[in-house]
């Protein structure tokens, strides 16, 4: 199945994808870790994404779509894909229509925009691994270390208010519209985000048929 998690940023889409991935046993492609993995080797597209992002703006897209379309390359991708964070938007959906990558399902996580700034102020990212946490919805056993490889979890600074509110403007007019994009191909399911993690899960895993 290669699927595609849709939704604000803040929204949930890693951590249900991440639990998707793991019971269908394919990989969860997310272009943010991609970049931030570039932003700490200080790679030439780490650097020059970096600027974009601490400013809550989108990467170019032809930057985004030369990472993608070599990762969907990989041997892991054969028996699908999760893809999170990717499109963002309309041109990047037609770029990946023109690579012939069939969707099966685009999953729109749906958050109002006070809720997710709420709940974005309370993120907690791991610089080593990458693995992501929530202070209320989903908090590390560890406390203030990563449950996976013990490192001090940090606060993004895209994850500031006034960041999160620059990047929810951004979302809704450049990334709002692949919604009608993709439900004019039938593809689009709506998970409303719960207050608990299972409770989203649930609905997530039902919207599948898994």
């Amino acid at each position: 199945m290669n699927i595609i998690f849709f939704g604000a940023p803040g929204a949930g889409k890693g951590t249900q994808a991440e639990i998707v991935s793991q019971k269908l046993n394919i990989p969860t492609i997310s272009t943010g870790a991609i970049i931030r993995a570039a932003i700490k080797a200080g790679t030439d597209m780490g650097k020059s994404a970096q600027s974009y992002i601490e400013k809550g703006n989108l990467v170019p897209d032809e930057v985004v779509i030369g990472i993608i379309k070599d990762r969907l390359g990989e041997d892991d991708c054969r028996k699908g894909f999760i893809l999170d964070g990717f499109p963002r938007t309309i041109p990047q959906a037609e770029a990946l229509d023109r690579m012939g990558i069939k969707i099966d399902v685009v999953l729109e996580l749906f958050v109002p925009d006070d809720e997710i700034v709420t709940r974005m102020s309370g993120r907690r990212v791991c610089p080593k691994c990458g693995a992501t946490y929530h202070t209320k919805f989903n908090p590390s056993t560890a406390g203030e270390n990563c449950d996976k490889c013990g490192d001090v979890l940090s606060i993004r600074k895209d994850d500031a208010p006034e960041v999160v509110k620059s990047r929810l403007v951004v979302y809704h007019n450049e990334t709002e519209p692949l919604k009608e994009y993709y439900g004019n191909k039938g593809l689009v399911r709506t998970v409303v985000g719960q207050e608990k993690l299972e409770d989203t899960t649930k609905l997530t895993l039902e919207a599948l048929g898994i």
